[in-house]
């Protein structure tokens, strides 16, 4: 039986995305937190200008709420989780990330008006077990973090993440249209910050193919082949399910192509994490 385009849209994207905490670390071995953005958030503009063009998008009074929207993501949000991963091991700098649909969850109730369940009560209880056994290497009872400014910085990334999504429901226009002025304003924040800390560098070609990746696969490409996923399918239901294989790839990865050595509480931690997302979007 053939899979269905919508099946095969969002195993692409799950596979591009469980290489990226990878990406993150190898490129952050050479690159800064802030060089890393420079050069991933201009191929992610260029990624979305040519959809843009192609699209015959004009510019719109409504595009100004960019100039925020982009401060946000890319500017704070990456620049928070990049020197996360530039702190932390890869596998708990992701594993924490990952906390963000539960933070979405908590912060929905006073920004969207929207009621908890005792099962997203439930799940918010078993995925902050998660963490703190992430965060403290499986000795929960010394509550002893080994970087606690990573530690903040990576679940502080997911708060970020999560409220510009908040933000983001409250934008009428089309995605892509959106993605590009936020990464135009995003990157000209970029731009300024990284020249007036004359942080601006030219690296060499294997270092720039790593933030080009970073840039593709993170922010760019693999965006529109999940939205693409997400409009084919017969039920969203069914494909955002998917996602949750993502942190899992990506811990197999980091061990062979980083290094790491995966430790069993990151692995229990993050089944524990994503076990209270699932609890907690299935109520």
């Amino acid at each position: 039986m053939k899979p269905s385009k919508s099946f095969v849209y969002a195993v692409l994207a799950i596979l591009f995305w469980s290489t990226v905490a990878s990406a993150f670390k190898l490129s952050l071995r050479s690159l800064n937190y802030l060089q890393l953005l420079f050069y991933a958030s201009l191929v992610s503009l260029l990624v979305f200008t040519v959809v843009l063009l192609r699209e015959g998008a004009v510019w719109k009074k409504e595009n100004l709420h960019s100039a925020v929207l982009g401060a946000i993501n890319p500017l704070l949000y990456y620049i928070v989780l990049f020197k996360a991963y530039s702190l932390l091991p890869a596998q708990e700098a992701q594993a924490l990330n990952y906390t963000w649909p539960i933070i979405l969850s908590l912060l929905s109730i006073p920004f969207l008006k929207q009621r908890i369940t005792v099962g997203q009560i439930l799940g918010v209880l078993i995925s902050f077990v998660g963490v703190l056994i992430v965060a403290t290497r499986g000795d929960l009872l010394s509550l002893s973090f080994r970087d606690p400014l990573g530690t903040a910085l990576a679940l502080g990334s997911a708060v970020i993440w999560a409220s510009y999504w908040i933000l983001n429901l409250r934008d009428s226009r089309e995605s892509t249209v959106k993605m590009f002025w936020n990464f135009a304003f995003g990157f000209l924040y970029t731009a300024i910050l990284i020249a007036s800390t004359h942080q601006f560098i030219i690296p060499g070609i294997k270092v720039l193919l790593g933030a080009v990746y970073v840039g593709l696969f993170e922010m760019g490409v693999t965006f529109l082949v999940w939205l693409k996923a997400l409009e084919t399918a017969e039920t969203t239901a069914k494909v955002a399910n998917l996602i949750y294989l993502t942190p899992f790839l990506s811990l197999v990865l980091i061990h062979f192509i980083v290094g790491e050595e995966i430790l069993l509480s990151t692995i229990f931690g993050l089944f524990l994490i994503v076990g209270g997302i699932f609890i907690g979007n299935h109520q």
